[in-house]
């Protein structure tokens, strides 16, 4: 078992820098383009996954060079690069994944991503996903929070309703409430103090800050 894994995708970089404090032992998956991001950012590549057909040769010939692995799959395949990507990194049950991902690019893309991040295969991690300028915290059961009071967070269900939904240190609190796929009602809250609560009884929430205040 291992402390914590960090999985890197491809995309365009968003304008907002991204600053990543990997510790020793970090285990470093990128997923095919998101190979030349995380060299960018200064990362030792452990797996290279994908079909390849966005990184960039010297990228790949530098993972290999460097002691990583690359993992060739058919562009022809059932799963999404950074889908493989994560289950190669929770193969080596991390305690913690975080995954570098995009804000911009094909919105299906987008969707897909946050979908998987919160698949209940990955239910033995603490999740989290930085996406541009975004923050994306996968929730079961319970998490805190550290922010900016007036930053905005959107609490959103998905696959399934989150029962029993309670905050505390939010402006618009939640108490024992059930928030399903599909409803607004969770979008658009605001950090009341430095630091929120979140805690639900069943179900996962993503809770998605976009970057900002309200």
């Amino acid at each position: 078992m291992i402390e914590s894994a960090v999985v890197v995708a491809g995309g365009v970089p968003g304008p907002t820098p991204i600053r990543l404090d990997v510790g020793e032992g970090t285990l470093v998956v990128a997923a095919d383009g998101g190979v030349d991001r995380a060299l960018a950012l200064g990362l030792h590549v452990d797996v290279a996954i994908g079909d390849f057909d966005s990184v960039t040769a010297a990228g790949l010939a530098a993972v290999e060079r460097a002691g990583g692995r690359a993992e060739r799959h058919p562009a022809a395949k059932d799963a999404t690069d950074l889908e493989l990507a994560l289950d190669t990194a929770f193969a080596a049950s991390p305690a913690r994944i975080l995954v570098v991902g995009s804000e911009s690019g094909r919105l299906d893309h987008v969707l897909s991503s946050l979908l998987v991040i919160a698949d209940p295969r990955y239910a033995d991690a603490e999740v989290d996903a930085l996406l541009g300028g975004a923050q994306v915290h996968v929730i079961r059961r319970s998490r805190a929070l550290a922010g900016l009071p007036g930053e905005l967070v959107s609490l959103l269900a998905v696959h399934g309703p989150a029962d029993g939904v309670s905050t505390r240190g939010l402006v618009y609190p939640l108490a024992g409430e059930t928030l399903v796929p599909g409803t607004s009602r969770g979008v658009s809250n605001v950090f009341a103090e430095a630091e929120a609560h979140v805690s639900l009884d069943r179900g996962v929430l993503l809770a998605i800050r976009p970057g900002g205040l309200a």
